[in-house]
C-alpha cells in the first residue's frame, strides 16, 4: 500500500487548524462582528484562548491518566484469580460513578475540596473510568486460551504471561476504551469552568449566561478541534497496536 503524502495527513491538518483557531482568534473579530451585529463585544477577552486550551489539556490529561491507572489496574485485578470475586462489585461501583451527571459531581465536590482544578479533576476521573475498565476486562477476556496455554508451556509465570502475552494481545481493545474515555472527557471538561477551572468552557459558559453566541463558538470550535486531534492521534496508536499484534 502506497504511503499517504504527509501534506494529506488529517492529523497534521487538524492540528494546524486547532493552532490557527486558538492563536489567530483575535483577528476574527470583524468576522464575528459581521455575523452577530447586535453584539457590542463579539470577541471573548476575559482570558486568552491559548491559556484556556492549555488548562483544558492539563485537566483532561491529568484526569485521563488517573483514570487509566485506576481503570486498567482494576481491570487487571478483577481478571486475576485473586480478584475474580470482586468483579461485579467493582463494575457496579464504577458504573454508579458514571451515572451521576458531571454537573452533580462538581456540585458535590466543590463544598468538599473547593473551586478550581481539583473538583474538575475528580469529576472527569469518575466519568472516564467505566470505558477503560470495561475495555480492559473485555480485552483480557479476548486473549485466546491457546495463547495462554502455549506461553505456560514455554515456562512463563503469571507475571511474564501478563506482560508478554495478555497485555500485548489485549492492547487494541484497551486503547479503544482509553480513546473513548479521553474524547468524552474533552467535551465534559468544558463544564468544569462552572467551578473555576480554566478550560475552553469559559467562553461557552459566559456566552450562555450573556446570550452571546459568538463567545459560545469561540469556546466550542477549539474544543471540537481538540477532540478531533486526539481522536486521530489515538487512531494512529490503535492502528500501530493492531499491526504489532498481527
Amino acid at each position: 500500500m502506497t504511503a499517504r503524502p504527509r501534506w494529506r495527513d488529517p492529523l497534521l491538518w487538524s492540528s494546524l487548524a486547532l493552532a490557527a483557531t486558538v492563536l489567530l482568534m483575535p483577528l476574527a473579530k470583524p468576522l464575528f462582528a459581521r455575523l452577530f451585529p447586535a453584539l457590542q463585544r463579539p470577541l471573548f477577552a476575559l482570558d486568552s484562548l491559548p491559556d484556556l486550551l492549555l488548562g483544558h489539556v492539563v485537566v483532561v490529561t491529568a484526569s485521563s491518566a488517573a483514570a487509566v491507572l485506576l481503570g486498567v489496574g482494576a481491570g487487571l485485578f478483577v481478571t486475576r484469580p485473586a480478584g475474580a470475586e470482586f468483579r461485579g462489585m467493582v463494575a457496579t461501583i464504577v458504573a454508579i460513578g458514571q451515572t451521576f451527571p458531571p454537573v452533580a459531581v462538581l456540585a458535590v465536590a466543590v463544598p468538599l475540596i473547593g473551586f478550581g482544578f481539583e473538583p474538575a479533576f475528580f469529576a472527569l476521573l469518575l466519568y472516564g473510568l467505566l470505558p477503560i475498565l470495561e475495555s480492559t476486562v473485555a480485552g483480557l477476556a479476548s486473549v485466546p486460551t491457546e495463547a495462554r496455554e502455549a506461553a505456560r508451556g514455554m515456562g512463563m509465570g503469571e507475571g511474564a504471561l501478563l506482560r508478554k502475552v495478555e497485555l500485548p494481545l489485549a492492547a487494541p481493545v484497551i486503547l479503544a476504551g482509553i480513546r473513548t474515555s479521553v474524547i468524552i472527557n474533552v467535551g465534559t471538561a468544558t463544564i468544569a469552568s462552572t467551578v473555576g477551572a480554566r478550560t475552553l468552557g469559559l467562553p461557552i459558559i459566559v456566552g450562555l449566561n450573556g446570550a452571546n453566541p459568538a463567545y459560545i463558538l469561540q469556546g466550542a470550535i477549539p474544543a471540537a478541534l481538540l477532540a478531533v486531534v486526539l481522536d486521530l492521534a489515538f487512531g494512529r496508536l490503535l492502528a500501530a497496536s493492531q499491526r504489532w499484534r498481527a
